[in-house]
């Protein structure tokens, strides 16, 4: 990945990374969740597996954990996911409910639900990564074409497609995306010569 620090008098404003290479694996997928019926998923690749789930009511933040565990679960009892290169990411991560933004000036909204249930404060950028892959493979969205994602707190991440690729024999994007950054800390280590441990251990 490449960042790059964007500036406004002199501070920076803005940071752009160009993600890794994403890709659609499915559109308009389906399976049948208990206690919500058939949903209708895109499969899409930007780092990592996310399912896109659109038309769910996104005002109701403990409904969409629970809609989101049941989904990821039906969708990986229903399916092998793969990753063309790298088998170790062929798992699905997370699932995102897309809807209308609160400002009219941003494309969507992103809301993740990932990992055991957790709820991305921000759009997700492999989230909105994958998401642009699935804009350009409906053709909604064209190279460097700029598109802004509202996540459910508000804030916003902006992107493009830089460039198209290949996965193997898959047809995929390079994304870039942008957001805000903030300094939140700053933590020093240091190694005690007299420590048998200073390098670590790993136990497996």
């Amino acid at each position: 990945m490449v960042a790059t620090p964007h500036f406004n008098d002199g501070l920076v404003e803005t940071v752009s990374f160009r993600n890794v290479p994403s890709f659609v694996s499915e559109l308009d997928a389906r399976v049948t969740v208990p206690d919500l019926g058939e949903i209708t998923y895109d499969l899409a690749f930007g780092g990592a597996f996310y399912a896109y789930v659109a038309g769910v009511a996104l005002d109701d933040t403990s409904g969409l954990i629970r809609a989101g565990i049941a989904i990821k679960q039906a969708i990986e009892a229903s399916r092998d996911i793969s990753h063309p290169d790298d088998p170790d990411l062929g798992f699905l991560y997370g699932v995102i409910f897309t809807g209308q933004p609160e400002d009219p000036d941003n494309h969507s909204l992103n809301v993740c639900v990932f990992a055991d249930g957790e709820v991305d404060r921000s759009p997700t950028g492999t989230g909105v990564s994958g998401r642009m892959a699935i804009l350009y493979a409906r053709g909604e969205l064209d190279i460097h074409q700029p598109i802004r994602i509202e996540s459910i707190v508000g804030s916003v991440f902006g992107g493009r497609i830089v460039e198209t690729t290949m996965v193997g024999s898959t047809a995929a994007v390079i994304p870039e995306v942008s957001g805000t950054p903030h300094i939140l800390g700053r933590s020093e280590f240091w190694l005690d010569p007299n420590d048998d441990l200073d390098h670590g251990f790993l136990l497996r």
